[in-house]
């Protein structure tokens, strides 16, 4: 956030400007900033009010000019009201607010982001330009994502490397998005076809991953302790 001196600590050999120092003259976004500590929202209240800050290491301010822009997920007004978000800093930045509503309650949003994500995902992994069927935007509408937009593009990025052919399906969403896909695939899946399917879709995560099992439990919105012991389960190596 503000740079340091040369020999501020072991390792700085140069003088490194901050985020804020870059910004000059500029935009500063900070995202998740109610995940901010309480120390540092007090450091940042200061820059705002002062336009100046102090490099590590340093003695002498340094002005910066700059746009703040901030996002995050919290209710910071009830933060503040609770003591975990300071409100001079709230009201500071409560300028001006835009309030994005949950992608559950945009649902004409979805498909148009969907389709975004499956265009970024099939280029990147070198695929054709895949479509979407019916009843996948069908099952992506329904669903009421609690991680929105961050929780869609995870999705789209596993479905686009779980499909083998040019079209996604409802079929290669996550077990609790399909649950009504039809009564008749819930009836005729059986637990070994639904182990074989889970078994498929970690090997086609991990190969996309080049073996980084990190990456592909992200991708398979499960654990690495979970990862690994399905791993056994199923014998992968």
């Amino acid at each position: 956030m503000f740079g340091h001196r040369q020999g501020a600590f072991t390792g700085a050999v140069n003088d490194q400007k901050g985020l804020i120092e870059e910004a000059n003259g500029g935009t500063l976004f900070l995202d998740e900033i109610g995940e901010m500590p309480l120390e540092l929202q007090a450091k940042l209240l200061r820059i705002l009010e002062t336009g100046e800050f102090i490099r590590l290491g340093d003695t002498k301010p340094v002005r910066s000019d700059f746009r703040l822009i901030a996002a995050t997920n919290r209710d910071l007004q009830k933060e503040s009201d609770e003591h975990r978000f300071r409100a001079d800093l709230f009201y500071r930045l409560n300028v001006f607010q835009i309030k994005l509503p949950a992608l559950r309650e945009r649902v004409s949003d979805i498909e148009i982001l969907a389709r975004h994500f499956v265009q970024q995902y099939s280029a990147k992994i070198n695929k054709p330009a895949l479509t979407m069927d019916a009843g996948y935007v069908e099952k992506l509408k329904q669903y009421k994502w609690p991680g929105n937009v961050r929780e869609l593009k995870n999705i789209i990025e596993r479905t686009v490397i779980l499909s083998d052919g040019e079209t996604l399906t409802a079929s290669l969403l996550p077990f609790d998005m399909q649950q009504s896909v039809s009564s008749s695939f819930g009836e005729a899946m059986s637990a070994f076809s639904m182990a074989s399917m889970e078994k498929l879709q970690i090997i086609k995560v991990l190969n996309y991953t080049k073996g980084n099992k990190a990456e592909a439990a992200r991708l398979l919105e499960i654990g690495v302790t979970t990862l690994y012991r399905k791993l056994e389960e199923y014998n992968i190596s």
